[in-house]
């Protein structure tokens, strides 16, 4: 996979994008990414990439020419189909289906907005899956873009080393996941449930699945109701 970033701090993202099991996997060939500076492909003597809104009102609108510029002319770097994605407030929530959707793509392409929106245009013209990570408003899109990154490229094959190791997480079912424990056995007064230490196996598969339940009722109630099938109503 092949995954762009358009961004005005490529300098935020790279050290991430270096980092732990997202270098790794870079290294090993998993995935290709690299950040562009917006102001490359402006226009404007002065690298401006934003103006005043029509209509008058508050902040800067990121223009249509140095986006759909710099969209067109990245996605000519790599003969690859391009799925486009811009992160906006007003998009549809990323959910861990959107993550293992879009790790089937062989490339992806993510504009990071700033200022106070975008022209409206951009999307008129690029037709990007838009993309927020909820209802809140930050500064820009660059933490949606790290966030959407370190989800997607954790679960191409081999970059955690077990592809197992994603199939009980919260969120790949309809089930947050059971509570985990690691040594020491006992830590000020707290001790490691027993069934875990029983060596039965299939007591502890069923002390998680009930865990797993218990924990989603208390927490997450409607993703349960998500896979509850809807009674049918007789007229």
């Amino acid at each position: 996979m092949r995954i762009d970033v358009l961004t005005l701090f490529p300098e935020v993202l790279q050290p991430y994008f270096a980092a732990s099991i997202l270098g790794r996997a870079q290294a090993s060939g998993a995935v290709e990414i690299v950040t562009h500076q917006l102001r490359d492909y402006s226009r404007d003597p002065h690298h401006k990439v934003d103006d005043r809104p029509f209509g008058g009102g508050p902040g800067m609108v990121l223009a249509c020419q140095p986006v759909c510029d710099a969209v067109e002319a990245i996605e000519a770097m790599d003969p690859r189909q391009a799925l486009r994605v811009l992160f906006t407030p007003q998009g549809r929530r990323f959910t861990q289906e959107t993550a293992s959707r879009f790790a089937t793509c062989e490339r992806l392409v993510l504009i990071c907005g700033h200022y106070e929106g975008h022209d409206e245009r951009i999307c008129e013209l690029l037709a990007p899956v838009e993309i927020s990570l909820g209802d809140f408003v930050m500064t820009g899109g660059e933490p949606a873009a790290l966030a959407v990154v370190d989800s997607v490229v954790r679960l191409l094959p081999g970059v955690l080393g077990n592809d197992a190791a994603t199939d009980c997480e919260s969120f790949q079912g309809p089930r947050l996941e059971y509570p985990q424990y690691t040594r020491p056995r006992e830590y000020r007064g707290l001790t490691v449930p027993e069934v875990l230490l029983s060596g039965d196996h299939a007591a502890i598969e069923a002390w998680r699945r009930a865990q797993s339940e218990q924990r989603t009722r208390q927490r997450r109630p409607d993703l349960l109701a998500k896979t509850t099938p809807a009674v049918q109503r007789i007229a």
